[in-house]
């Protein structure tokens, strides 16, 4: 199977703009970005894009985010943390995002973050914006660190293309992705190992590793089989040559 990218923004493009935001993702595109990583999370009453479960490392606000309604946290500044050219940033609801994505002309690789008990509140309303909001689903993966939301996913939709996120990658995996119908797996490239690379690839799957941001730090990797590379800076691989 071949991927039509070699380099996947993550966060948007998380170096170069405040992550999770419509500024990351069009930074994302602006420096030639075909596929962007964000996430997607649940708040009080609906579905934001943000990484963390509380508001305290980008906001100027602190808490759970889950407690907060979207038209609270949409009051929050969360661009002014990473630089004051994105003073009073605002965080994109998931309908937001997926407008703003396709308006770009990228596809999406959308992480889904939440507790365990969220599980089956979150991946319905997910898929349901995503059956309203998203038009080409080639365009489109789903991933998870959590398998138990992957598995809902599949059980909602048989034909999505999912990827099960790892740090470090335990014995089962095949078994994992084999009853999901995996797409991918995605894992740190700090922890992959060479034989378990060759595996993954011969078994089928495409092989994503984040978050590098010096193309140095991945160099074998490509040799091992990566197909893509999850990074916060895509320019940097781009003036690499690496596309």
């Amino acid at each position: 199977m071949i991927f039509e990218t070699k380099v996947m923004g993550h966060r948007g493009a998380a170096k170069l703009a405040p992550e999770n935001t419509l500024a990351s993702i069009s930074a994302a595109a602006n420096a030639g970005t075909q596929w962007v990583e964000i996430d997607v999370t649940i708040a009080a009453d609906g579905l934001v894009i943000f990484h963390d479960t509380t508001l305290d490392r980008c906001s100027n606000d602190s808490g759970p985010v889950q407690t907060k309604s979207i038209a609270e946290l949409k009051k929050l500044d969360v661009g002014s943390w990473f630089s004051p050219n994105f003073n009073n940033e605002t965080i994109p609801t998931l309908a937001e995002a997926l407008n703003h994505i396709q308006s770009l002309g990228l596809s999406l690789n959308l992480e889904i973050k939440c507790a365990q008990k969220d599980v089956e509140n979150i991946v319905p309303e997910v898929i349901k914006q995503l059956s309203h909001h998203w038009k080409d689903t080639s365009k489109l993966c789903i991933s998870s660190f959590n398998k138990d939301v992957l598995i809902a996913v599949r059980d909602i939709d048989n034909d999505l293309r999912l990827s099960q996120i790892y740090k470090d990658i335990p014995d089962d995996w095949s078994e994992t992705l084999s009853n999901i119908q995996a797409f991918s797996l995605n894992c740190d490239y700090q922890l992959l190992q060479k034989e378990t690379a060759i595996a993954i690839k011969k078994a089928g799957y495409l092989l994503f590793c984040y978050t590098a941001n010096e193309p140095e730090l991945v160099q074998e990797h490509w040799q091992w089989g990566m197909d893509a590379v999850i990074t916060d800076d895509p320019i940097t691989f781009f003036n690499s040559g690496i596309k």
